[in-house]
Formats: structure tokens, sequence, C-alpha cells
């Protein structure tokens, strides 16, 4: 007891640097499943998966990935049907992958089983190398 008493401030330390170490893989895993860039080009290639873009329009606009469907967030929460049949396999992406997270809760809650975040959003894409095109002004 005198140990925890004496060294209360390390105790408290060593407890927030693990759980600061523990919260991306946290955040991570409440969105679900997350795939690279090349693993949902072959899961479209393969099963014809949604890629649906929950960006802003004014992102969207200023790039995005060709094959993307683009549903707000918002609207996509509001009517999660907007992300097509729910026996297809939906990939969702934004900017960094914080607010796909977001779209895929929303949606597991609506019945959708198969859908994924993709790992670091566009950025991830951009990353790996793949396309993007700008929306026509």
């Amino acid at each position: 007891m005198d140990f925890i008493t004496n060294n209360i401030l390390l105790i408290v330390v060593a407890f927030l640097s693990g759980a600061m170490l523990l919260w991306p893989a946290l955040r991570r895993s409440a969105g679900g499943p997350s795939i690279s860039a090349n693993e949902a080009t072959q899961l479209m290639n393969r099963e014809h998966a949604v890629l649906l873009d929950v960006r802003e329009q004014d992102e969207f606009d200023r790039g995005h990935v060709p094959q993307a469907k683009h549903v707000p967030l918002e609207k996509l929460a509001a009517d999660p049907s907007l992300a097509g049949k729910k026996d297809k396999p939906v990939i969702l992406m934004c900017a960094t992958g914080a607010r796909s997270a977001k779209a895929a809760i929303a949606l597991r809650k609506a019945g959708y089983e198969k859908v994924y975040n993709l790992d670091g959003g566009l950025n991830g894409w951009t990353t790996a190398g793949l396309p993007t095109v700008k929306s026509a002004s």
C-alpha cells in the first residue's frame, strides 16, 4: 500500500500512456474491419463492392476515387438505404478514416453486414499510388 501512495503519479502516467497507445486501435475497431486500398480494389473487382465517399461536397470535388459514389455522412446517417443493397459489400471512405468509421456504425445498425472502412481514407488511397479524379466545376 505504501508503494501505491508513494508512486501514485508514476502509476497515473503509466496508465495514461497505455490508454493513449490503445486509443487508435479501439477507435478503428468501433467502425468495424478496415481494409487497405489494394484490398478495396480487389473487393470492388471480385464482389462488385460499392465504394461510398462520405466527405462533404467540396472535398469530393477537389479529388475522389473514380468509382466512388458520393453520399455525405449526414445524408447516409439519415437514410442508410443510400448505400445500396444490403447483400453487397460496402466500402466507406473519407479523408482519413474517422468519418467513415461513424458511417460504418450507422450502416451496421441498419442491418448491413459487409461493411468495411478504407484504411487511411483518401490519404491511404493516394499513398498506395491509386488514381483520383477531380469533379468538373
